[in-house]
This record gives structure tokens, sequence and C-alpha cells, in this order.
């Protein structure tokens, strides 16, 4: 699948890795930064999507949340690094329906509203079952939020550049989809976020308070890209 990357954040989150560790599926670990897992919602409008080989007018255009974390893993004897999605969202009704088919992973569906305004944005996601919401407003900023764990903008666009392989949930344990994202250009700015509300990332019970604070923003714009499917990650048999 090809098309256009209209417009994407990426609103990070730093863990205690132990945390995030809990609630991983093997053979998934945290991936550190300075000791710390890193997790966060991608905020993403696809347009133009569709197969390779048609043209742009036969694309699919949509919003998107995915909830991420930073992972490594083993396979075949060497460290492979990229995210783990255990949830997504999105406003297109084809998409959820194809989801683990055509698109990789189980898609829920979710109402989107959008306001941009220069280099201002805001986005609330309700999925349709109850479950996820996401709040966030933001600008564009001139530099990387001083708290972050990341040294600078290029530090943290080299991490998240690495993390362009991603295996996600569905709807048998023990199973994951995985897809990879091929750009024509990797451009990130950063961006400050004056507030952010994730129902998934606000679970106590899976994070508990004093345990994941907010590090830093980034955003993409106008980027031609790929998404190729990888093959089936299934869990690994347990040894006895």
């Amino acid at each position: 699948m090809r098309g256009v990357i209209d417009r994407r954040m990426l609103v990070n989150f730093r863990v205690r890795a132990e945390v995030v560790a809990r609630i991983l599926p093997v053979p998934f670990r945290p991936k550190l930064v300075r000791g710390w897992a890193m997790v966060g919602i991608c905020l993403i409008r696809l347009k133009d999507i569709r197969p390779h080989g048609f043209p742009a007018m036969c694309g699919l255009n949509s919003e998107n949340a995915a909830h991420r974390i930073a992972v490594e893993w083993e396979a075949n004897g060497a460290t492979r690094e990229g995210v783990f999605i255990p949830r997504r969202d999105t406003s297109s009704q084809l998409q959820a329906f194809v989801g683990g088919r055509v698109f990789p992973g189980v898609h829920h569906r979710a109402a989107f509203k959008v306001e941009e305004s220069g280099d201002e944005f805001g986005l609330a996601m309700r999925s349709q079952d109850g479950v996820t919401t996401v709040d966030v407003h933001a600008r564009l900023a001139n530099r990387l939020s001083p708290d972050s764990v990341f040294t600078s903008l290029a530090e943290a666009s080299e991490f998240y550049a690495r993390g362009a392989v991603g295996y996600s949930a569905t709807g048998n344990a023990g199973c994951w989809y995985g897809l990879e994202l091929h750009t024509t250009g990797w451009n990130v700015k950063p961006l400050e976020v004056s507030a952010v509300k994730s129902s998934f990332f606000g679970d106590r019970e899976k994070f508990p308070d004093g345990t994941i604070e907010f590090d830093c923003a980034l955003l993409m714009r106008g980027i031609d890209h790929e998404w190729r499917t990888l093959p089936q990650m299934r869990q690994p048999e347990r040894q006895t």
C-alpha cells in the first residue's frame, strides 16, 4: 500500500521500564532511552492510500490513532527494534472492516475532531466502543521540549525513524501482524504540547501514578510513503 502522510503527530511519554515490561507480551521488551521506556500515540492523517500501481484518485483518506510502545526483540540471532501496537483506531469504515486482512492489525472505528490553523493543532478522538479517547492540543515549536530524555531533535528523530517496523495486536492472543513504513524522506519538527490526555496511557492499573510522564512531541507533513506487510509473528512456545 502507498500514499501520503498528510500529517503525523507523534506524542510521546516516558515510562518506568519495569511498568512497560509487565504489559508487553513475549518476545518483546522495552527499548530504553537513558533508562526510560518510551511509549506514545501516533496521530496520522493518510491520503490517497491505495495498492501499488493504482492511481491516487482511487485512494482512501482517513484519520488514525495508534498507541505504540518502543520495543526490541531477538530474531535469528540478532536484536531487532520497532514498535508494538496494542491499539489502533481509525475514522475509516473500510479500514476497520478489512483490518487484519488488507490492513494489518485490528482497527477500531472512531470519531475524530480535528482543528488545524497555521501551526496550531487540536485533535479529539473517541472510539465507538467507548474504550479509547485521545485529546491533544499542540503548536509548532522552535525546539524540542527541554524536559525530554532526548538531548536533541536529531536524537529524537533518529530514535523514532528506527521504529519503522510495527507489530499490531490481533484477535488471536500470541499472534501479531507486521507492517514496515518506508518513506521518501524523514523530516520531523518539534511540537509544544499544551494539553494531552489518553485513556490508554491514563489507565492507572497499567500505568500507576508517578510511573509515566509526557516527554515530547514531533510533527511530520506531506511525506510520500509505502506500507509493506511483514510475516506474522507468533509468541514462542514455552520451553518445558
